[in-house]
């Protein structure tokens, strides 16, 4: 390229892209203050949650996690989707290594969490630099202490939301490149960045319709050719996301412990909650007080002219900007058309599972809110530009007392999560009527062993929800532990009723019934139990030892071996079928079986004794003698 040929270049460059040059003899300093000032107010923000303990489904993604543990872990992430509820490779890779390396210790969960978080404002501030917009770095700042971003970054199984979005502003970054300099190298940095995001959530899955977005804005229309290099983007997008739908199909179909959706409404009804849903993420972005991980679900009211105000006012909007395209407008356009693309899988035309407790959830704004706080930081810098020196002051501190108190909300709510009973007490507080709220805090509570108090919870819930299976079968098993025996039986009878083709239900009701001493209609149960799920080790285990007590060894023995076909790693099953074997007087069979147990867990005392009564030729009998 000639010299004269770059000069013509660069001075048909569009302003918004012109580079910036540093001023002054310190051309640094104001950077490393800027970037201090991100890095302090995500600290100050997220100090609290680095020794918050397992909250919510942090559990069930990774310390209860048995895929965690599996050999084929990262070969049945990659290549067997439905092994996990989620197609997410890299995400569930990341976790796997986490695991090898901090297990349950939850400090370097959360580290993981927060410094991805930190990279993801100082990418936003990278990315709105590529308009040229003069506070950009308040982008990042505004993005690290926002309330909205808290649950995300302070619950652990939400690696996948923090680890998505530095790959994701990365693609958009790359493809501004693309759009400037029509390099191959940055259109497959940019494709390359937005597989890897795909690969760790599917809500990146709209980045085609951003591009289109943006070649709308920066040319004024889209043309073929903007089409046509979107297209693989749009392959990778509906190829992962039909993946990952599939994947939670086929991991709900093999787990039916999974509460199934209960879809609500007509077209209309969707309709009226959408605009609602809608105004309500609008006015979490500016007015984040009370952050909640659940909010209360309003009453739709699909034939009342009100929820369909906010449907008048955003087109309103949206009409005014479009007047206006030829300047302001075209950005404000940009901005509001990014949130509203990223937001569009929830805004509840499509049913989603936790639209069954709530219809918003902070999370959901983690990506969709940089739209509007790019929309901010451009109009605070066209304010300030046409300010007085005075003005500008006054504008500055205004907008750093705003700042100041998003922190201190933000640092307010991280501290709720210190544990899972903090959470919930402080969630119930704002939200009384959540039945979801009061099963957590019930779980919690009986975990702790105060089974009383969570026994009022789970009442409280059965209020509010009668047909809440997960409640009833919480109840049922926090009676029996308190003795209750016979409303632990009429409880899980209840159970039973509400999910007559769950596995669990029945498993339930056969363990109280077992305590009640009616063992005939306990072993009905758990055969039940194995004809709806015949790969459940559980009730394999349990029918087995129903008929171990009512001395059908050889049955018991059958259903332990099944058991341990299908979880060859239980100690226990190998435990129980060593004393079924020694009842059934298969001696050299039983201390094979009690010796794998103590294999497979080499601090399993009760098996270890077994294999010491057996050792010592003590004959059975209803005392100490008799293995167990």
């Amino acid at each position: 390229m000639t010299k004269g040929s770059r000069r013509l270049r660069a001075q048909s460059r569009p302003a918004h892209l012109e580079p910036t040059k540093p001023a002054g003899p310190f051309p640094f300093f104001w950077p490393l203050l800027q970037s201090l000032a991100i890095l302090a107010g995500g600290l100050y923000v997220f100090w609290p949650t680095l020794h918050g303990q397992w909250i919510g489904d942090d559990s069930w993604y990774i310390s209860e996690n048995p895929l965690l543990n599996d050999p084929q872990r990262l070969w049945k992430a990659w290549f067997q989707p439905g092994s996990w509820v989620e197609y997410y490779p890299i995400e569930e890779t990341v976790q796997w290594l986490q695991w090898q390396i901090w297990r349950e210790d939850t400090l370097g969960y959360h580290w993981t969490n927060i410094l991805l978080h930190l990279t993801s404002a100082f990418l936003i501030w990278r990315l709105l630099a590529k308009f040229k917009l003069p506070l950009a770095w308040l982008g990042g700042l505004l993005f690290v202490v926002h309330p909205m971003t808290v649950d995300s970054v302070a619950l652990m199984n939400e690696l996948k939301a923090s680890l998505s979005l530095p790959p994701f502003l990365l693609a958009l970054c790359y493809w501004i490149d693309y759009e400037e300099n029509k390099k191959t190298r940055d259109y497959a940095l940019a494709l390359s960045f937005f597989l890897i995001a795909m690969l760790c959530k599917i809500t990146m899955a709209m980045f085609p319709f951003v591009i289109l977005l943006y070649a709308w804005w920066k040319r004024g229309g889209i043309t073929l050719r903007d089409i046509r290099t979107s297209v693989p983007f749009f392959i990778v997008s509906l190829v992962l996301g039909m993946a990952t739908i599939r994947a939670g199909e086929i991991y709900a179909k093999n787990n039916t412990f999974l509460v199934a959706d209960n879809p609500q409404g007509d077209l209309l009804w969707r309709t009226a909650l959408s605009g609602e849903t809608i105004a309500f993420y609008f006015s979490r972005c500016f007015l984040p007080i009370t952050p909640l991980a659940i909010y209360p679900q309003w009453k739709v009211a699909p034939y009342s002219p009100l929820p369909y105000l906010f449907w008048l006012v955003l087109a309103g909007m949206i009409s005014i900007l479009w007047i206006k395209r030829r300047s302001w407008g075209r950005h404000g356009l940009l901005g509001l058309g990014f949130f509203l693309i990223m937001l569009a899988p929830f805004w509840g035309f499509h049913w989603v599972a936790y639209m069954n407790a709530t219809w918003a959830l902070d999370h959901l704004l983690y990506l969709p809110m940089i739209g509007l706080i790019g929309l901010v930081v451009a109009s605070m810098g066209e304010v300030m530009r046409q300010l007085s020196t005075p003005g500008r002051w006054m504008g500055g501190a205004t907008f750093g007392v705003a700042i100041l108190f998003m922190a201190w909300e933000s640092h307010s709510y991280a501290c709720r999560f210190e544990d899972e009973e903090t959470l919930a007490a402080y969630n119930l507080s704002y939200n009384p009527n959540s039945a979801g709220l009061h099963n957590n805090l019930g779980v919690v509570l009986a975990r702790k062993g105060h089974l009383s108090e969570a026994v009022d919870q789970f009442q409280a819930v059965l209020l509010l929800d009668p047909h809440s299976m997960n409640a009833s079968q919480n109840r049922g098993k926090a009676l029996l532990e308190l003795g209750r025996i016979q409303e632990s039986v009429e409880q899980q009878e209840m159970t039973v009723r509400l999910a007559p083709n769950l596995s669990l239900s029945h498993l339930s009701l056969g363990d109280s019934l077992i305590r009640a001493g009616r063992l005939d209609e306990a072993i009905a149960q758990y055969q039940e139990a194995v004809r709806l799920e015949p790969d459940s080790a559980l009730g394999h285990y349990y029918l087995g030892l129903a008929l171990r007590q009512k001395e059908a060894f050889a049955e018991a023995i059958e259903q332990f071996r099944l058991a341990l076909a299908i979880d060859p790693k239980a100690a226990q099953a190998y435990n129980s079928l060593g004393i079924a074997l020694y009842l059934e007087g298969r001696v050299s069979e039983a201390r094979a079986s009690l010796q794998k147990a103590i294999s497979l867990d080499p601090d399993y005392a009760d098996a270890r004794n077994n294999l010491l009564k057996i050792d010592a030729q003590n004959a059975p009998s209803a005392n100490e003698g008799k293995p167990r």
